[in-house]
């Protein structure tokens, strides 16, 4: 048996399971089998420090199971990413947006997006999920470019470059694709949003507060997400205006629509502008829904308040109060370096602790829901079944050089062993080192075809 399907663990600690606890672990064909804790000095006995350990390749044969030691390191269950924009990443060069708003960055990668070929988009998807992979990883919702006013080749371009990228990278990770559909479309172009639906795609989006019709779009989204039984995930009210409440429409059609639990909304800026009483009613409904709900923290800090002259408006909606009330709650990364963020890494632990800053969670309860932000409250926003470390799962898992939250949120240290899907991808390093030669290739050629330098169809 491959010794990358099967393995024991010693001194492990999971924290979102009883962190004062070492556990034993094994993982025999890719799953989760024993999961029990470890007996006093039970740890030592024939086992190999994951320290400078390297795994056999993939495939490679041998009777000896290792038994691998931990010492004490925090073992979390592969991260999930409850929305990215891979295909926007690493466009900035390409894109500016000196303003740093959020209308001018719609505006101009409008405008850059025919420029793009396939096999671009390809590579900054490819480039940009095995930078998240390489930080834990494992599981991506991404929303994808769907110019249509470009024209229906341009739309249907990105999503032929996301499938192919999503088969490129399934041994290793996994994508989850949804378009972001236009408002105010007209008949040809629903039925390109029902092709898309029809290529493979994962599910529908949109960001329909931007449109002048919005309760109509709202409507339509629902219309072909049953039609083609996929879940919605809307970019809703990203706007510092607390007047603007398309979350009340989309709470009473989930209902109507019997979508309970197959919606989710993002960013909600909104919400932070309202006065608590409002903004309490609005959570009340979006609870009553079944809503799910993901905050951006890192861009909505970066592209909210740019009208404000003080006080200054962060955009970030009210996490806390959105927990509290029982609603899934995942923080997410965003944008990669493009016209809608200039920074960012694909690191959700970075994005947690941007998430603590933001909604003033700092206690030791608070750090402890921020990694469930970051792990089982975005899986099950993206519907994943067998998640976590628990006997008969898959075993996609991130093991990070820290022994407790405090001090992974204090010191976000950059060696971290990952495995996913059957192998393990990263091991330890400052910086990503792939085990797998394929993998290793696919790294190199996307990182030599999105840089960070301009392109030849650099815009001004």
């Amino acid at each position: 048996m491959a010794s990358a399907l099967n393995m024991d663990l010693c001194n492990v600690r999971l924290p979102l399971k009883d962190e004062k606890e070492l556990y034993d672990l094994s993982i025999r064909e890719g799953l989760w089998t024993n999961i029990r804790r470890q007996e006093p000095d039970a740890g030592e006995a024939d086992s190999i420090a994951l320290e400078g350990w390297q795994p056999e390749p993939v495939g490679a044969s041998g009777e000896a199971i290792p038994r691998l030691d931990l010492e004490g390191k925090m073992l979390l269950p592969g991260l999930v990413d409850a929305h990215m924009h891979l295909d926007k990443s690493f466009s900035l060069t390409m894109v500016p947006n000196s303003s740093g708003t959020l209308e001018e960055a719609v505006r101009n990668y409008a405008q850059a997006s025919p420029l793009f070929p396939k096999e671009e988009i390809k590579a900054r998807i490819v480039r940009s999920a095995l930078q998240a992979l390489s930080f834990g990883t494992t599981h991506i919702r991404t929303h994808l470019d769907f110019n249509l006013r470009a024209s229906r080749e341009v739309a249907l371009r990105t999503i032929e470059a996301a499938l192919e990228a999503k088969a490129q990278l399934a041994p290793y990770m996994t994508l989850q694709l949804f378009p972001m559909c236009p408002y105010s479309l007209g008949a040809l172009d629903v039925d390109a949003v029902e092709e898309a639906l029809r290529m493979g795609v994962d599910g529908i989006g949109g960001a329909p507060h931007l449109s002048p019709t919005a309760e109509a779009d709202i409507d339509l989204m629902f219309r072909l997400a049953g039609k083609y039984d996929r879940p919605i995930d809307i970019h809703c009210d990203e706007t510092d205006d607390p007047s603007m409440r398309t979350i009340e429409y989309i709470s009473q059609r989930t209902k109507e629509e019997g979508y309970t639990g197959r919606v989710t909304v993002d960013h909600l800026c909104a919400l932070a502008s309202m006065t608590k009483a409002d903004a309490a009613g609005v959570i009340g409904r979006m609870a009553e829904a079944g809503l799910k709900a993901v905050s951006l923290p890192a861009v909505n800090l970066y592209l909210q308040g740019r009208q404000d002259r003080f006080p200054v408006r962060r955009g970030v909606t009210r996490l806390r109060e959105i927990w509290e009330a029982g609603i899934p709650i995942a923080v997410a990364s965003d944008n990669i370096h493009d016209p809608f963020h200039p920074f960012g890494r694909g690191d959700l632990v970075q994005i947690a602790l941007i998430g603590s800053y933001a909604a003033h969670m700092g206690k030791p309860a608070d750090l402890r829901t921020l990694l469930r932000m970051i792990t089982d409250v975005p899986a099950s926003v993206l519907g994943l079944q067998g998640y976590g470390v628990s006997p008969g799962n898959p075993a996609h898992f991130a093991v990070v050089d820290a022994e407790s939250p405090e001090e992974l949120f204090t010191l976000l240290p950059e060696r971290r062993w990952v495995y996913s899907h059957g192998r393990w991808v990263r091991m330890a390093a400052a910086k990503a080192q792939w085990n797998d030669q394929q993998l290793a290739a696919s790294w190199q050629a996307a990182c030599e075809a999105v840089t960070f330098r301009a392109h030849a169809h650099a815009r001004g």
